[in-house]
């Protein structure tokens, strides 16, 4: 596959929900909405928007200014991947739109997967000090 015929993760944000059915089978709508969150999480740039967000809720054209490096349709395109996501929830006040940090779908990834694995490895750890 050549460079022209790849699709990046911003024009392309719909793309954990095509592959979250393997098999065949339709994904658990919790596993769809796990999967959007890996995505937005997948890249650095909406990290660091994340990041910025958590400092303080920004309107859109603030967070543009922080990212002087990347033209404003590509940082809209990275907010439309957290938006989808549901880490990012945008309102609309006068001509202005207001972003705020939604940490809920972190905490669920982490109540899943991270606590879970971190709790084996406690597990495994306290096993290995009784032996």
């Amino acid at each position: 596959m050549s460079d022209g015929d790849r699709k990046s993760d911003v024009e392309t944000p719909g793309a954990a929900v095509a592959g979250a059915a393997t098999g065949g089978a339709a994904a658990a709508p919790d596993d769809v909405a796990d999967d959007l969150v890996f995505k937005a999480l997948a890249n650095a740039t909406r990290r660091r928007m994340l990041d910025v967000l958590k400092e303080s809720p920004r309107t859109t054209g603030d967070l543009c200014a922080q990212f002087p490096d990347l033209d404003r349709t590509t940082v809209l395109q990275h907010l439309r991947v957290l938006e989808r996501a549901e880490l990012v929830i945008g309102r609309k006040v006068g001509r202005e739109r207001h972003l705020t940090l939604a940490p809920v779908p972190i905490k669920r990834i982490h109540d899943r997967w991270i606590g879970e694995y971190a709790r084996a490895a406690v597990s495994l750890l306290d096993d290995l000090t009784r032996d």
